[in-house]
């Protein structure tokens, strides 16, 4: 077999698959992706790019999304879906998320957490049913279809 030099550090990849990744490594990848960590506590802990193992990850299956790993301090420096770290700006309301998607990837399955404090539950002015509007107490009809049959009867 023909050595062959990796594209940017002209180190020999013999035996390595041609991905510049040891069997070793990915055993490491698989294993501390099982016990939840992230991408980028994975490539700093081997010393190696969060791209190499987000792609080696996707391409073996061991998924896009962790939870947070049990031993992670409950802080404002955290992230609450993946337990990144979260940089904290002075004077400002303190960030729970790292990203928009994390945000919403925790809200969807921590539904049962959401406090509706602005739920009002009214009688509809022409069906008489009653029902629940959220952030509108001066709410009248329960739907448009009611709206528009009371409004010009």
């Amino acid at each position: 077999m023909k050595p062959v030099l990796g594209r940017r550090s002209g180190r020999c990849c013999i035996g390595q698959g041609g991905d510049g990744m040891t069997d070793i490594r990915k055993d490491k990848i698989r294993r501390m992706r099982a016990d939840g960590a992230s991408y980028s506590i994975i490539a700093t802990f081997l010393g190696i790019s969060e791209n190499t193992v987000k792609s080696f990850c996707r391409r073996n299956g061991l998924g896009s999304t962790v939870t947070k790993p049990m031993d992670m301090p409950e802080d404002d420096n955290h992230c609450k879906n993946c337990g990144k770290h979260v940089v904290q700006v002075p004077k400002q309301k303190p960030k729970k998320f790292c990203s928009q998607k994390c945000r919403l990837t925790w809200w969807n399955a921590n539904r049962d957490k959401i406090s509706k404090k602005a739920l009002y539950e009214f009688k509809c002015k022409c069906c008489s049913v009653p029902f629940k509007s959220y952030g509108n107490k001066h709410r009248l009809y329960c739907s448009h279809r009611c709206y528009i049959s009371d409004r010009f009867k």
